[in-house]
């Protein structure tokens, strides 16, 4: 768990609104402004808010979990580039106006980076130089810039955006498809943490490159993407996955899936039987690609083999977009009262709500039950203010917390709480004793699965 130093709503940065915002389109852009979660300071660009940033850093320790337990190492790289690598591999004009480019004060040409293959592939040459030092995968979790003309629909398409990539090195395309499809299940297992239902499908290879990829697409009926898909793909679970190779992920690779752009409508009713046929909207959430020699070649990334011959190290890049995930949830996550976060992710997994506050035993009582949540290291929000119990009920529903334990006169009498599940509604009755019980079981981030 991530402690942070402001769990009360009196004194927490949380500046919520009923007022549904004019010039914001996307349902998730709404509710995150409504919702205190984030504020814009120009086009495309935001700040991120207390509660927000929370929600933020909860997917990248998700991400960042299952990236190490394939043995990716995290480290760091900067967000300015120098143009030259760019001009060496051939992308720095073709890439596009969304390049931010920029002169130093020595008129060196810069970038503000959307993407890192050349950087990473320039970092491995300087020191890598043999199979033994093979496979290897590197990944960091950076802000990125990608000049849009028309920024829309909040954090999922904005121009600065937080992003995981990470690149794996392989000696030979074998073993560059080993990494590949290691990251594959990563995803899967991923995105099944974050409480989506992820489907991969072959996708365009784009400025990228290369002659392999996949996206991940989450299904919500506000997406950008029409999907084409077979709904047996619904009821796969990455937590049953026994290992990362191609054989193990098979069934995600068996069953047709495409985005409007890419389908074969022949082939789609071909493949897929008419009473699984599923054509619904879709938010892309990751992207994979390999891309073999591409990079390695014209930047000079070499490796000596184990018979002295020297050979271009074999590549894949893998992109999650972290705050991108966060506005796509929302789209997949919410009802007519708000958003409704998984467990996994939430701000805060309980939300304690006084309904008279300044009465001495709902103070007390509410007091002594967030403090229990602390030792038990289980994430919990104080609402403390005084304000009517209706807008203590709203908000708590706006910004999703998932449970919320109601503290009152008539409760203390009968030495209950109520307790209420967000994603439900559903509503019940817990004695001060029973409550300690019933949330140590509930866990506020999924662990990672045990490895296969």
């Amino acid at each position: 768990m991530i402690s942070f130093p402001s769990d009360r709503v009196s004194s927490l940065f949380l500046p919520t609104t009923r007022e549904l915002p004019a010039d914001a389109h996307a349902l998730s852009h709404q509710l995150m402004l409504r919702a205190g979660l984030i504020r814009q300071t120009s086009a495309g660009i935001y700040a991120w808010l207390p509660l927000g940033y929370r929600v933020l850093r909860h997917i990248e320790q998700i991400v960042r979990e299952e990236q190490n337990r394939i043995n990716a190492q995290e480290m760091l790289m900067p967000t300015i580039q120098n143009a030259d690598i760019w001009q060496t591999s051939g992308r720095y004009d073709n890439y596009g106006p969304e390049m931010l480019r920029l002169k130093d004060r020595h008129n060196r040409d810069m970038l503000y980076g959307p993407t890192n293959e050349e950087m990473i592939t320039q970092l491995f040459a300087q020191d890598v130089h043999s199979y033994k030092n093979l496979p290897l995968s590197l990944y960091h979790i950076q802000w990125k810039f990608r000049d849009e003309i028309r920024p829309r629909f909040g954090v999922m398409r904005g121009r600065e955006f937080l992003m995981k990539d990470a690149y794996s090195f392989d000696i030979s395309e074998k073993h560059g498809l080993e990494s590949y499809y290691a990251m594959f299940a990563a995803y899967l297992r991923t995105f099944e943490r974050l409480g989506l239902k992820a489907i991969p499908m072959q996708a365009n290879t784009g400025p990228i490159g290369g002659n392999k990829s996949h996206e991940f697409v989450i299904l919500a009926e506000t997406g950008e993407s029409r999907i084409f898909c077979d709904a047996r793909l619904l009821k796969l679970n990455a937590s049953q996955l026994q290992g990362t190779t191609e054989k193990h992920i098979a069934p995600w690779l068996s069953f047709y899936a495409a985005t409007d752009d890419e389908v074969d409508m022949n082939l789609y009713h071909e493949q897929v039987p008419p009473e699984y046929r599923l054509q619904t909207q879709g938010i892309e959430v990751g992207h994979i690609f390999f891309f073999g020699d591409k990079y390695s070649i014209p930047l000079g990334a070499f490796v000596e083999t184990q018979n002295g011959q020297k050979v271009p190290v074999q590549m894949g890049s893998y992109g999650i977009g972290i705050s991108r995930l966060a506005g796509a949830i929302i789209e997949a996550c919410h009802d007519e009262n708000g958003i409704v976060w998984p467990s996994s992710i939430a701000p805060y997994l309980v939300g304690i709500i006084n309904i008279k506050n300044g009465d001495l035993e709902c103070d007390s009582l509410s007091q002594e039950l967030f403090s229990r949540f602390q030792v038990m290291n289980i994430p919990c929000l104080l609402d403390d203010r005084n304000e009517r119990p209706g807008v203590k009920f709203k908000d708590m529903d706006l910004i999703g917390i998932p449970w919320h334990i109601i503290i009152g006169p008539k409760n203390i009498k009968e030495h209950v709480v109520e307790i209420k599940n967000r994603k439900s509604g559903e509503r019940s009755f817990l004695s001060f004793d029973q409550l300690e019980s019933f949330f140590k079981h509930i866990s506020p981030h999924h662990p990672p699965s045990p490895s296969p």
